[in-house]
């Protein structure tokens, strides 16, 4: 269940379900999209909602969490982001976006999944930490557990 333990407005417990509301996913193939509900919760001191996104759904982000995997993988290994956009079809700025984002939230992102995940803390920079990380788990599992720990994951 993705109930929160407290709201993250206040941080009083005792939040309950108060409705859904539909999330475009992701684009198919043939452009379609898949809308996923998405629960909403409501705090019973400061009457405050909010929502909790199930972990296929990147917050803030069209593209679901393994469309991002596939291409930052590509960058780690060294591709550029003119021939990752152009093998996974996307614009040269969203590539961009991604790999500016993971970079700047990086030290952040690692510290927090180093605490947790002992055997990453071997990793000597940021190539060989998220290349030790995404074989460990997918982005979207490293993602929720960031989340997890009141980190922000845009």
């Amino acid at each position: 269940m993705y109930r929160p333990v407290a709201c993250v407005h206040c941080g009083c417990s005792g939040v309950w379900c108060h409705g859904r509301y539909h999330r475009k996913a992701d684009r198919s193939a043939a452009g379609a999209l898949n809308p996923i509900p998405v629960l909403r919760f409501r705090c019973r001191t400061c009457s405050r909602t909010c929502s909790r996104l199930p972990l296929c759904i990147a917050p803030h982000r069209w593209y679901n969490w393994a469309d991002q995997q596939r291409v930052l993988l590509l960058l780690l290994a060294g591709c550029s982001q003119r021939r990752a956009s152009a093998i996974f079809a996307l614009g040269r700025h969203t590539v961009r976006r991604w790999w500016q984002r993971l970079g700047e939230r990086s030290l952040s992102f690692e510290f927090h999944l180093r605490s947790r995940f002992a055997e990453l803390g071997r990793s000597v920079d940021i190539t060989e930490f998220w290349l030790r990380c995404l074989q460990r788990m997918p982005l979207c599992e490293a993602m929720a557990w960031l989340d997890g720990d009141g980190v922000c994951v845009p």
